[in-house]
């Protein structure tokens, strides 16, 4: 995928012809949506992303989970903090490199996964849209993400 923006364009200035402007907005209202949905569960949207990852894959280190979210640790670690506060994950050490933080669901934890199943249904429903198309918006997103990565 290519974005060629041409500068000599006078729209090229314009808020609402940015492509940064609009996965930006798209971001907030995906988030504010899911604040909405993930408020019952009394989970965050950044804190239902790490649950995700540990519902697919248990006790994993703090720099896995990073990895995952492209987030760096000073910004996960306050997350994971109110995560096991709230009794949904443990951090411990690990035996083998102390160094590592290991993350894993508490039963807790891990009955909110039965609880959020719904939520990629609901945000289906809410935009009307079929999955392939959703897919296929998916992928051109990882794509963009991808390019802007390297």
């Amino acid at each position: 995928m290519t974005i060629k923006i041409e500068l000599s364009d006078p729209s090229a200035v314009r808020l609402e012809d940015q492509l940064c402007f609009a996965v930006y907005s798209a971001n907030l209202a995906i988030n504010k949506r899911y604040r909405q949905w993930l408020a019952p569960l009394k989970l965050t949207y950044p804190q239902y992303l790490v649950m995700l990852i540990l519902w697919q894959q248990d006790n994993i280190t703090v720099s896995q989970i990073g990895e995952q979210l492209f987030l760096d640790s000073a910004t996960l670690t306050p997350l994971l903090k109110r995560l096991e506060s709230a009794g949904r994950i443990m951090r411990y050490r690990s035996r083998d490199d102390e160094r590592l933080v290991v993350i894993t669901l508490t039963p807790e934890g891990l009955a909110l996964k039965e609880q959020s199943r719904h939520l990629p249904e609901i945000l289906q429903q809410t935009l009307a849209d079929s999955s392939d198309n959703l897919l296929q918006l998916k992928t051109q997103l990882e794509q963009l993400r991808q390019q802007l990565n390297k």
